[in-house]
């Protein structure tokens, strides 16, 4: 009897977020990969376009909200049921061999930390059920096992690939929003852990550079602090906000740039530096969570984010990245290659044949 491994993909319906991101590009990663000693299902919300894209190579299970509660939960048994990320509520109602992907805990600082609080049992619960697990960055397994009880089972550290694999852009493509300055990019939802207000406040400090922040702006924190910030410094002419923007008008800015900066206090991973490292640009982050670990030994970073010193530190990484551009360049390229959705679904396939092969 043909074994199936259930993935549990219902975020992939939100391509332009992290989750979605993950579920997509894993998927098509799994299905680059050929397998046909076992067979995967993908529960999702959208299955026509799937199938469109993918065939019968998958099973489908189509996606309903009200699965969400246990008494409405997937009964079915799989050989593997495959939890794509920590926050999914959706569970199967039979006991089956439990795979759970970590991509991060950032909820202890931004919801509670309180061991009794609804979202850290919950996630607590997955991890008592899981026969293995995966984390996208030694930084999610290492903070995982800070903050929770982690039994005693098979864990590997898997990391995300690089979406972007061309850097081409059609002839003459330039977005609705641009300048003609010297530009530093970043892109994110506009969110407090992103941060973006300190790159506001450094850019007083930076004359030469304009800023162009990407990402869901319908926030809070955009509407609010960010805007306060630009405001106060008289930044309105020096700082774009282009809302969310499709993938033709992120590599456009990650094209044109001339530094990434990407100020983040927590990530479990942290894909938009690999991205700009792909063009070969200069990389400036936080030296905080998984972004040393992403960025490598050439990426520059920020220990705090008093303006002055974040000024100080983009004018002396420029000039490093400068002194030798085409060698720095070309270290970047070669650690976002190195980064690859194919590599990180052929070692998931292995997670999946090390748990059907225990069963």
């Amino acid at each position: 009897m043909t074994k199936r491994v259930f993935l549990e993909a219902h975020n992939i319906k939100n391509p332009y977020f992290g989750f979605g991101q993950f579920n997509y590009h894993l998927i098509k990663g799994l299905y680059t990969a050929n397998v046909d000693d076992f067979k995967m299902v993908i529960h999702a919300k959208d299955i026509t376009k799937l199938k469109e894209e993918f065939g019968d190579y998958f099973e489908y299970k189509k996606y309903y909200s009200h699965r969400r509660y246990p008494l409405f939960g997937i009964r079915k048994k799989y050989d593997v049921w495959h939890s794509l990320n920590q926050n999914i509520k959706i569970e199967p109602q039979s006991v089956s061999p439990y795979l759970l992907t970590v991509h991060d805990v950032n909820f202890i600082d931004e919801v509670s930390s309180d061991a009794q609080h609804h979202r850290n049992l919950r996630f607590q619960k997955k991890l008592n059920r899981s026969t293995a697990i995966t984390y996208i960055s030694e930084y999610a397994k290492r903070s995982t096992h800070q903050y929770f009880k982690v039994p005693k089972v098979p864990e590997f550290v898997i990391y995300n690939g690089n979406p972007i694999q061309s850097t081409k852009i059609e002839g003459g493509f330039v977005p609705k929003y641009t300048t003609k300055r010297p530009f530093l990019f970043t892109i994110g939802e506009c969110t407090p852990r992103k941060n973006f207000h300190t790159l506001v406040n450094m850019l007083k400090e930076l004359p030469e550079y304009d800023l162009v922040i990407s990402g869901n702006q319908n926030t809070d924190y955009a509407k609010e602090k960010l805007a306060a910030c630009i405001k106060f410094e008289n930044l309105e002419k020096r700082v774009i906000l282009t809302g969310k923007i499709n993938a033709i008008e992120k590599q456009y800015y990650l094209k044109n740039c001339a530094a990434f900066v990407f100020p983040s206090l927590r990530e479990g991973f942290g894909i938009p530096p690999i991205e700009a490292m792909r063009f070969g640009k200069p990389v400036f982050l936080s030296n905080n969570t998984s972004l040393p670990e992403i960025g490598g030994k050439h990426a520059f970073y920020w220990d705090h984010y008093e303006p002055k010193y974040m000024a100080d530190a983009l004018l002396k990484g420029m000039a490093t990245y400068l002194s030798k551009k085409d060698w720095y360049s070309e270290q970047y390229i070669k650690r976002a290659q190195s980064f690859d959705w194919n590599k990180a679904a052929k070692q998931y396939i292995e997670v999946y044949k090390t748990i059907l092969h225990n069963l």
